[in-house]
């Protein structure tokens, strides 16, 4: 297909170019491979994937639907993050077994924990399907269009051939202008082996989160479990461990500066090929009031936390939430202004518009840039009133939120009738059950009152609600919280006591209920449709720029389709990195670091107590180094989320490391890479065997591991 040639063809590079990218591992060309040797690579790109012969691919599967894992033993051993396991770690701990405070390590197979629900996906195989994909598409408008393709894709994925205990995926890349089939295998036997305590695994918690220098040991243990016939099975205590087609050796030789490194896994989502405006607009106006609401939110609920330690339990995962993002956001946007990138992209747009007169393609190309600039500044306000509506009602503000679930049931009811609703009752009540657990009356009216200020004073007028507009902040927060059943949990289930039409009738007559309800009709009704019409135009207008850039690109241009949570290749170097004037960080870090940070107690840096003993001792064992022992390093690796758990290997296929975070200056990689500050940050393979063997005394797990130096 003369699309997919071009594709292999734009990735030619020049000799030790590093400038980030996200390569599909069937596509990896020789140019590719040319690359990654002058970085220092030992293997070839079959190597890396080959589909009928064992490669590195066969070794790194998605785990539990968002993070990345790697196989490291012949009996199906599996290692990710610390922080992609915590969910089933938290599942399995009691006040008895606290595993998230002291750790957890099966010494048999036996002790190993089950968690239903949990599974592990390997590709199998990739392949094109463009061309099947857009059959009858030619013609449609862009509604049509979407329609038929979906149509297409649903009929592919039932009819192209696969082994019965395998399924077809089909995702789009490059803005829709190629399609690829995934076969896959999922396993859903998945027991947890072993996990450091959070004072290990989340060492540093929300201060370090996205910073550089780092000294977590973010990782956790599995094991996937398959039949006698070593195929996908649900739970069975006959079940077996698993024997992988390949697993991956562990170099405990340790990094340098500037050694080569590849990370693999299912990085989420980047948007590398937004046009200037765009950027421009995410660094000055969306990403701005994003932070701004957050920001209001998060000062609220520390200045509670601060003083009541039982609001600073119930508060701790929400906090860290909120926060994930807001110093994500911070950080992108500086990140966005201090390389330069709507400069950057300005640029290159000329050089497009000079490839697109010089390619005599003005008919077909010659509108995008001015229809990019019109759209974009169409959506600006309705895109904002959006972000104003999710952030301050659904995300930030619990009664709000709570609220809009209370809303869809209503809607449930006008569109589908009483079944309906009342199936969705039951499951709402359960759900906000836990909710209000960890609620805060004092802490959410404050949070309502600060946000709800925002809302009326920076969202675009025109979009308000009319009951809202005038609204007195003050009086209406103490109106609020004073007479709303939505406080607490036995106010919302008198509100739902009953048949649907005398709940949907006092829940109309409750004011926190009238609030987000009005809020929701004027986004429903002033905000989103517009928003979706003109998000449609820029959706079309990417894929034809996506098209352009491809057709008209210089032979020598590095075009790498954005993530999209399917399997991809990214490869650098151990590098630091100047993060500001006069500032250098070195690419490692040590346990030194570790003990400089500990303060007794704290939720966040607290050490245990074997661990201080085994560095006062220097008892670090074969993973040590020069009387040091390794923890983190950074690498210039073009990473995001959904790469948490991916391994890093070293130029022979080796596991290094365990990738768990981006450098907070870089954290803009998502729209735009920079090679001087964009650094994806790893756990040291040395930190974590040195935890399972020195500290968690689990030395029959490295035993099964196959260690090289």
């Amino acid at each position: 297909m003369k699309l997919l040639r071009l594709l292999v063809l734009f990735i030619t590079v020049p000799a030790i170019a590093q400038q980030g990218g996200m390569w599909i591992p069937s596509l990896l060309s020789g140019l590719n491979e040319k690359e990654m040797k002058n970085l220092g690579m030992k293997m070839s790109v079959k190597d890396i994937y080959d589909v009928n012969h064992s490669s590195l691919k066969d070794a790194v599967p998605q785990f539990d639907g968002g993070c990345t894992a790697e196989v490291i033993s012949n009996q199906g051993l599996l290692l990710t993050n610390h922080h992609c396991g915590f969910d089933n770690i938290q599942s399995h701990s009691t006040l008895e077994h606290d595993y998230l405070t002291n750790g957890f390590w099966a010494m048999t197979l036996a002790e190993e924990l089950p968690n239903p629900g949990v599974t592990v996906m390997f590709i199998v195989s990739i392949d094109d399907v463009t061309t099947k994909v857009l059959e009858g598409t030619q013609g449609l408008d862009e509604k049509a269009r979407q329609q038929k393709i979906q149509e297409n894709i649903s009929s592919l994925t039932k009819s192209l051939p696969k082994e019965a205990w395998q399924e077809n995926s089909i995702r789009t890349f490059y803005e829709g202008n190629q399609y690829i089939r995934f076969v896959t295998e999922t396993f859903k036997d998945i027991r947890l082996v072993g996990a450091p305590p959070s004072s290990i695994g989340k060492f540093g918690s929300d201060t370090d989160n996205w910073v550089w220098p780092r000294h977590t040991g973010d990782f956790s243990m599995f094991r996937i479990y398959a039949d006698k016939n070593n195929r996908p099975a649900e739970y069975s205590k006959d079940n077996v461990p698993y024997k992988p087609k390949h697993f991956f050796p562990v170099n405990i030789g340790g990094v340098k500066q500037n050694d080569f490194t590849m990370v693999f896994g299912y990085p989420g989502r980047t948007t590398e090929y937004l046009p200037a405006v765009a950027v421009e607009q995410i660094m000055n106006v969306l990403d701005p009031a994003k932070i701004e609401v957050r920001d209001a939110a998060l000062k609220v609920e520390d200045g509670f936390m601060r003083k009541d330690q039982q609001i600073k339990i119930q508060y701790a995962a929400k906090y860290a939430g909120i926060a994930n993002y807001w110093k994500k956001w911070i950080g992108e946007v500086q990140g966005l202004k201090k390389s330069n990138a709507v400069g950057i992209k300005r640029d290159y747009e000329k050089k497009f518009t000079q490839w697109v007169n010089k390619g005599g393609k003005q008919a077909e190309y010659g509108t995008l840039l001015p229809e990019f600039e019109k759209n974009y500044k169409a959506i600006e306000q309705y895109a904002l009133a959006r972000d104003y509506f999710v952030e301050v009602s659904l995300r930030n503000t619990e009664l709000l939120t709570i609220g809009y679930r209370l809303y869809q049931l209503e809607q449930a009811y006008t569109a589908k009738g009483a079944q309906t609703f009342n199936d969705r009752k039951g499951n709402t009540l359960k759900a906000l059950e836990g909710t209000y657990k960890d609620y805060s009356k004092a802490v959410d009216e404050k949070v309502f009152e600060q946000l709800m200020a925002l809302y009326l004073a920076k969202s675009p007028k025109q979009f308000l609600p009319e009951s809202l507009a005038n609204a007195n902040v003050g009086q209406l927060t103490a109106e609020v919280y004073g007479k709303s059943k939505l406080t607490s949990y036995s106010g919302v289930q008198q509100l739902l006591e009953g048949e649907p039409a005398a709940v949907i009738e006092r829940l109309n007559a409750d004011k926190g209920y009238q609030v987000i309800k009005a809020m929701a009709l004027a986004y429903y009704d002033k905000v989103m449709p517009k928003y979706e019409e003109i998000n449609l135009k820029i959706t079309a207008l990417q894929r034809t720029y996506m098209k352009a850039i491809l057709e008209l690109s210089p032979k020598d241009a590095r075009i790498f389709p954005d993530a999209n949570s399917t399997l991809r290749v990214t490869y650098g170097k151990v590098k630091g990195y100047e993060p500001r004037d006069a500032v250098y960080y070195e690419p490692m870090t040590y346990l030194d670091g570790v003990i400089e940070k500990y303060v007794p107690g704290d939720y966040e840096f607290d050490v245990p107590q074997k661990l201080i003993d085994l560095y006062n001792k220097k008892d670090y064992g074969q993973y040590g180094e020069n009387g040091k022992m390794p923890v983190c390093f950074i690498a210039t690796n073009h990473t995001t989320g959904g790469n948490s758990g991916s391994p890093a290997i070293d130029a022979k296929g080796n596991l290094i490391g365990l990738n768990f975070d981006r450098v907070w200056e870089g954290t803009m990689s998502d729209i735009h890479y920079d090679p001087e500050i964009c650094r994806n940050i790893m756990v040291d393979m040395r930190y974590v065997l040195f935890i399972v063997d020195k500290f968690a005394g689990a030395s029959h797990l490295v035993k099964e591991m196959k260690l090289v130096k």
